[in-house]
């Protein structure tokens, strides 16, 4: 009887260790998770970010690219063509 009562005592240590294991993992997976919606919400302002600053880097050069920059000659001949085409059709458009 002595035995079977060790047993138990045991099983129920164990099962108590067990449980407080599994609030532990419970409490760590929760920190984890406000964690993770936490850097999901930076990624996506530096994303916004990163396009904001494509947008500028885009205007900075078609600005030098107007201003007569070497570097940017063929660049600005290219859009001011695109621009006359684009004209050109709505001239004919209106015309019609």
């Amino acid at each position: 009887m002595n035995d079977l009562s060790e047993i138990v005592d045991a099983l129920e240590n164990k099962v108590s260790k067990l449980l407080h294991r599994y609030e532990k993992l419970k409490l760590k997976n929760r920190q984890l998770a406000e964690e993770n919606e936490h850097l999901k919400g930076q990624e996506e302002k530096l994303q916004k970010d990163v396009l904001s600053w494509q947008e500028q880097c885009s205007s900075l050069q078609m600005a030098n690219s107007m201003l007569g920059s070497n570097q940017y000659t063929r660049d600005t001949k290219l859009k001011i063509n695109a621009l006359i085409r684009e004209l050109d059709e709505c001239i004919v458009q209106l015309s019609e």
